[in-house]
């Protein structure tokens, strides 16, 4: 089998969960079958049964508004993936930038279609300020042509699934749900308190720590709101970068500043930090936090968990099927104003709930000693990625076939 790979990102040039899961998906399909991966930057590898080819814009276009620049570049990149494929027999898709390019290849190739559903843009209404309103509107339309035109849909959670049938009305026999993975074996407890030190974190203090993008999706102005309500001995370790816009990223500064002149441990770190050094910080945390308002899956979630590390995170979309309340860390219920608004109704309560839930696990050594462990555990039984690797190709394959069957071939 040659599957064809379409994304954004792909190794080296990864920036979010997408793209770790691209990583090591490739890597353990690649023992199943041949990758024609195609993704944006500067690639050029052919090893381990992995082809990928990374391509920039060639068109000289200049939109009035420079925001719809980042409609413009996906759907040039993808015009070229689609003439650089040939002999495919599956083609997968990963996030809206590939999906024009997926269309245009299944259609010319005549060969299946498959997405998997990182996020939905109906459910990021916050897009419109990277991309303007024209923009976002677009985002989401080549988003629906996609999925009105899949063979199959691999969502990763099963919360994604009811919002992919919900929203785009793809029927239930064609949706499957396969969890994003983690390697247990890369994501293992790892202690080195020079790391922390490197890091300005102090080894000798609990710290509750939170790594993601500056962005709406992912609450970090909720958890930092909710700062002053943490025990006060403990630190609050905040990787956080890339942000969405400059208005988000002056926003977010002011709100940590101000926390930051009322007490000490507040540690900020905006630099792209390597893996190997993140999964020394996920170790010695006492608790991972993560205050999203919409996470389809959440992988950060996983890497915690492999490093022995407990959760709180907020109740909404796939973070219920990684934490066991209770067992693994902690959830907190989040009402939001609306299905496409995701913002608490009541804000100061969310921040108070989630505050005292990362104060129960920071007062309690024991319980958070019990807490790592069963998320040790739960990472390595459940969501290992070579089961996640045979499930898809599996999907594959029963795509292709009924594909066949249905006589698109």
């Amino acid at each position: 089998m040659n599957a064809a790979i379409l994304t954004n990102e792909f190794p080296p040039e990864i920036y979010g969960g997408a793209g770790i899961h691209v990583k090591f998906l490739t890597q353990e399909l690649a023992k199943l079958c041949h990758i024609e991966a195609r993704c944006f930057g500067v690639q050029n590898v052919d090893e381990n049964n992995i082809h990928a080819l990374g391509f920039s814009r060639k068109l000289g276009l200049n939109p009035e508004d420079d925001r719809f620049q980042k409609i413009f570049k996906p759907l040039d990149i993808d015009l070229q993936w689609a003439a650089s494929l040939k002999d495919i027999d599956v083609i997968h898709c990963h996030t809206w930038y590939s999906h024009f390019g997926g269309v245009l290849a299944s259609r010319l190739l005549q060969c299946p279609l498959i997405l998997t559903t990182h996020s939905l843009e109906p459910h990021r209404p916050w897009k419109a300020e990277q991309l303007g309103d024209g923009g976002y509107a677009m985002s989401c339309w080549i988003e629906r042509t996609a999925y009105e035109a899949a063979d199959g849909v691999i969502a990763v959670s099963q919360g994604m699934k009811r919002d992919v049938m919900k929203l785009y009305g793809v029927p239930e026999d064609r949706v499957k749900v396969i969890y994003n993975g983690i390697d247990p074996d890369f994501y293992a407890p790892t202690f080195d308190e020079k790391i922390l030190t490197k890091w300005g974190v102090d080894p000798k203090r609990p710290y509750v720590l939170f790594v993601g993008r500056i962005t709406r999706q992912k609450g970090i102005s909720q958890l930092i709101q909710a700062i002053p309500q943490i025990d006060k001995s403990a630190q609050v370790v905040l990787c956080a970068g890339a942000p969405d816009t400059i208005e988000l990223a002056d926003e977010c500064k002011a709100l940590i500043e101000d926390v930051q002149k009322t007490r000490d441990g507040v540690v900020w770190i905006q630099e792209a930090i390597p893996h190997e050094d993140l999964r020394v910080l996920y170790s010695h945390a006492t608790v991972f936090a993560t205050p999203s308002l919409y996470e389809p899956f959440g992988i950060i979630n996983l890497e915690a968990m492999s490093c022995g590390t407990p959760v709180v995170g907020s109740a909404v979309g796939g973070i219920p099927e990684i934490i066991v309340d209770g067992e693994t860390g902690f959830l907190v219920p989040l009402k939001a104003k609306s299905e496409t608004n995701f913002e608490p109704v009541d804000p100061k309560a969310f921040q108070t709930d989630f505050a005292n839930k990362l104060n129960k696990i920071l007062g309690n050594p024991e319980l958070a000693k019990k807490m790592g462990e069963v998320s040790r555990k739960r990472a390595i039984d459940v969501f290992s990625w070579k089961s996640i690797a045979q499930q898809t190709f599996d999907f594959y394959q029963e795509c292709i076939d009924r594909y066949k069957r249905e006589g698109k071939r």
